[in-house]
């Protein structure tokens, strides 16, 4: 089969991709053999190819917003899915099920946990394996494009919006306008939110209005109004400043990406003072992706979704990486 595998971790400038031919996977026991139709280009997917993420494993297969069809099923998996079934494959693969996060529910922060397209060879390839138990049954009235990037954009960002902890027609800031973003400002819209749009690009800002956003503006430019809650989706650890300020009392800024640059200093008075709070997210639990899922299933979802072939998963990756997508891209096989 052709895949894309990370030759050596680099800039997009480096050419850290290589599209290779390697043998299709098998299923091992609990294991799906999926056929990708649709696989969502995802920051985090950047972040394992430039090494702003550790390798987890050598020459790794990217990709982890995967839409397709069981086309093998793995002794032991019952009569939970079958050959034909349309499934996604998301993020999180793995966790022990046995530790403490795991049975107080919490299985995002599972020492255990692995990870598709880091861990283990992800979407970015004709054909991937997922085990059964972290496979997704996807909601109808979309098309495999717009699925693929609400198996992590969509399901990071609704973990996000419930750290943000948003009050009920709340004020929610959102700094970065991207695939995770732009899905997660039209769930909080359909709750009833007002949103405020922080982000440097001019088509992502366009976006950010003809979705509903009540302002849009620069990156780092103040909100017209105080903010209840604020989301960092740009993994740029100098806004959480301006960010911060932009809470109102009582406030909370969640961060959303697995990776962020260092933030600078804060000053107490400025930044935390009144009860503003920050939180962090890591990855999800199987519970939020089900949530979210079915969330969309009942309130339909706008997935802005430029489309490249898959092999030019190479460019949809420095395309990413220049700021030249608004919206969340996807490959299509």
């Amino acid at each position: 089969m052709s895949a894309w595998q990370v030759r050596q971790p680099g800039p997009m400038s480096s050419h850290p991709l290589e599209q290779v031919i390697t043998k299709v996977p098998r299923p091992g026991p609990s294991e799906l053999l999926v056929a990708v139709h649709a696989c969502g280009v995802c920051r985090t997917d950047l972040h394992v190819t430039e090494g702003d993420l550790p390798v987890h494993r050598e020459r790794v297969i990217p990709g982890h917003e995967v839409v397709g069809e069981v086309v093998e099923v793995g002794a032991g998996v019952g009569d939970e899915f079958a050959v034909g079934d349309r499934v996604g494959i998301a993020w999180l693969r793995h966790t022990c099920g046995v530790c403490k996060y795991c049975q107080r529910g919490d299985e995002n922060l599972c020492p255990e946990s692995r990870y598709t397209g880091w861990d283990a060879d992800g979407g970015y390839a004709e054909f991937t394996t997922v085990p059964a138990a972290f496979a997704h049954r996807l909601p109808s009235g979309y098309t495999e494009s717009e699925l693929a990037p609400l198996l992590c954009a969509g399901i990071i960002g609704f973990r996000s919006l419930l750290r943000a902890q948003l009050p009920p027609g709340g004020r929610l800031g959102v700094y970065g306008f991207g695939g995770s973003a732009h899905i997660t400002a039209q769930v909080a819209l359909a709750q009833g939110a007002e949103l405020h749009v922080m982000t440097r690009g001019a088509a992502a800002r366009e976006l950010a209005l003809q979705l509903g956003a009540a302002s849009a503006q620069g990156a780092t430019d103040p909100p017209p109004v105080p903010l209840d809650a604020a989301i960092l989706f740009a993994p740029v650890g100098d806004l959480v400043l301006p960010a911060l300020e932009a809470l109102d009392r009582g406030g909370t800024l969640a961060i959303a990406g697995i990776h962020l640059t260092d933030i600078p200093q804060l000053n107490y008075q400025r930044h935390l003072f009144q009860e503003r709070q920050i939180r962090s997210v890591t990855s999800n639990t199987r519970a939020d992706a089900r949530a979210f899922l079915d969330f969309v299933s009942q309130h339909h979802i706008t997935v802005t979704t430029p489309e490249y072939p898959m092999g030019q998963a190479d460019q949809a990756l420095a395309d990413l990486s220049a700021g030249r997508i608004a919206g969340a891209a996807v490959l299509r096989m």
